[in-house]
Formats: C-alpha cells, sequence, structure tokens
C-alpha cells in the first residue's frame, strides 16, 4: 500500500508536467530506464541496504504511467479508446505473466543475478522503440493549470466514488495471504497468483471492445459488482475449488476495471489537463491503497477473516450507487 502511495504520488507530478511541458515521450522512455536500471542494481547488489536505492529507483519509473495513458486517449477517438485502453493492459499482464512463468523455470537454472540482469533488457528495448517510433503531439497551446472549477461534476462524483471503491478494495497481496491461511501450499500460491494475471490477460481487450460498443458505466458497474461478488464468495466458500475461481473472478474484475476507468477518467476530462487528470486519478486511488490494506489487516485482527469482506462489499454498494448518477461523456 506504501509502495502504491508513493507511485501515485509521482504519476500526479509527471502528469502535471507532462500537461505543463506539451511532453509525453520523455516521461515515458525515462520512465522505462528507470525500471531497466533498478534491475541491474538489484542484480549487482551485495547487500539488502544496496537494495534501498534501486527500489526507489523502480518505484520512480512509475511517472511513466499517466503520460503514456494520455497519449493513449490522445491517439484514440470515442469509438476505439477502450479497444486501445484494453489492449495496453491486455499487453501489460501479458508481460507479468509471462516473466513470472519465466522465473519459475529458469530459476534453478540462472539465480537471482542472472534472472534480474535479462528482466532489464525488455524495458532497455522498450526505451529504444519510443525514442525511434513514437512522436510527441505538437501544440502551441499555454498551459494556464488546472483548478478544481475546471472539474466537471461527472468528474468530480466519479473522482469521490472510485476512491470510495478503492478504500474498500485491498491489495490483492491480502487475497494470496489468505489463501495461504486457508491452506494452500506456498507453491501453489505463485500459481494462483498467475491465474488471475492470465484471466486479466484474456479478458481486458474484450471488456475495452465492450466499454466502446455498449458504455463505459456499463462496464464499470460490472466491474464493481464483479469485485462484490468476490467478497461475498470469498466470506461463503472455504473450499480449494471455491478459492480457485474466486481468482478467476479476480481476474475478470481486474480486466474490466483497469482499462475502462483510463478511457473514462480521459473522456471526462478537459483534453489540455488530460494527463494530469489521469495523475491525480492515480493518486486518489493510490493513496487510499495504504488505508485500504490497513483497514482489512485490522478488521481481520479485531473481529475475525470475513469483516473485511463485508467492509468492502458495504463502500462496494455505495460507489455502484453514486455511479449511477455519473454521466457518460457523448
Amino acid at each position: 500500500g506504501l509502495g502504491d502511495a508513493i507511485v501515485s504520488i509521482s504519476q500526479a507530478s509527471s502528469g502535471y508536467l507532462s500537461d505543463r511541458l506539451r511532453k509525453r515521450k520523455v516521461f515515458i522512455w525515462t520512465g522505462y530506464l528507470c525500471g531497466s536500471a533498478s534491475r541491474i542494481g538489484y542484480a549487482l547488489s551485495t547487500t539488502w541496504q544496496h537494495l534501498i536505492p534501486f527500489r526507489i529507483l523502480d518505484r520512480a519509473g512509475k511517472i511513466r504511467g499517466a503520460p503514456r495513458d494520455a497519449i493513449v486517449a490522445d491517439v484514440s477517438t470515442r469509438e476505439n479508446r477502450g479497444r486501445n485502453f484494453g489492449l495496453l493492459r491486455t499487453m501489460d499482464h501479458l508481460g507479468a505473466a509471462c516473466g513470472v512463468i519465466f522465473s519459475i523455470l529458469f530459476f534453478s537454472y540462472l539465480g537471482y543475478t542472472n534472472l534480474f540482469l535479462l528482466a532489464s533488457i525488455p524495458s532497455l528495448i522498450g526505451v529504444l522503440l519510443i525514442l525511434l517510433f513514437i512522436k510527441d503531439k505538437k501544440t502551441k497551446e499555454i498551459y494556464k493549470g488546472l483548478a478544481l472549477k475546471d472539474l466537471t461534476p461527472n468528474l468530480k462524483l466519479f473522482l469521490i466514488l472510485s476512491a470510495v471503491f478503492a478504500l474498500g478494495s485491498f491489495s490483492y497481496s491480502f487475497l494470496l495471504v489468505y489463501a495461504r491461511k486457508l491452506g494452500f501450499q506456498e507453491t501453489f500460491i505463485q500459481v494462483l497468483y498467475l491465474i488471475f494475471t492470465i484471466t486479466a490477460f484474456l479478458i481486458s481487450l474484450p471488456f475495452g471492445k465492450l466499454a466502446d460498443k455498449i458504455s463505459r458505466k456499463f462496464v464499470l458497474i460490472l466491474a464493481y459488482s464483479l469485485w462484490g461478488v468476490l467478497c461475498l464468495g470469498f466470506i461463503l466458500t472455504q473450499s480449494y475449488i471455491g478459492t480457485v475461481l474466486l481468482f478467476v473472478l479476480y481476474g475478470l474484475h481486474l480486466g474490466a476495471i483497469q482499462p475502462v476507468q483510463r478511457t473514462f477518467v480521459s473522456e471526462l476530462s478537459p483534453v489540455e489537463y488530460r494527463a494530469s487528470m489521469l495523475g491525480a486519478f492515480q493518486m486518489v486511488i493510490g493513496l487510499c491503497a495504504l488505508p485500504a490494506s490497513v483497514i482489512a489487516g485490522l478488521l481481520w485482527d479485531s473481529f475475525d477473516k470475513f469483516a473485511p469482506f463485508y467492509f468492502s462489499l458495504g463502500l462496494t454498494i455505495l460507489a455502484i450507487v453514486l455511479m449511477l448518477f455519473v454521466k457518460e461523456q457523448n
């Protein structure tokens, strides 16, 4: 949660600077370069103290998030923006799944050092591709700064309900800990991670297309509902098979919510402040990530393991009700 909060603040800053400077590309390739350099640092570290600056560098690399989302929104239209964000999330999840599978298969042969060195290569390739093939959209507009009055009532309401939902949607790490407490072997926990990651990879693009075809609002309500069913499932299900199916459901939730949230925010935002608002949105969600997981842990310790799910289910229902009053951008 603390890591997500730090990342979100950096995304808000990079989004603001991206709009102010009218530049997207420099933040994206710099972010990937930071990620690559941090992995090389991990590989060369000999004590845990050496890891600290490289961990910070890795988190700093997330400055690419808001400008990258903004450039996707900039080159998209109303008819294909959901699909394009769905494709972006599909590739993110595919990379994550492939990385985990590669690590599981080759760890015994390569070890930590070689794995981290190899992990730096994809980001370097990304830097080269961005420098060679991505172009910034030229504009002569002067950035006047973003104020609260520039936000539409729709956008304000969406930010509020997103914060409400985020306070209840604790980290997936919490779900993995729950599965471990239920009796899953430690080696199978990695499989559960793969299950929801691969599910999100398979479903992100179809959900993005569905948002284009039907509506963003419908898919977001569906995403919130999937999380609500997930909470209810963890309360009612204590079997191994049921838990595995719930991690599939979690992947469906991620595949629905991640691309369509970004699509919705980019369309509700003034075009000249798009990166700023995408960054601000990620900051709101990230700052809620820390208390969300802390609250979940406190409820577990103070009451029982089901209390966090009841709490989250209540906030999810509230977010769905508020979502009914948000109007889509035509």
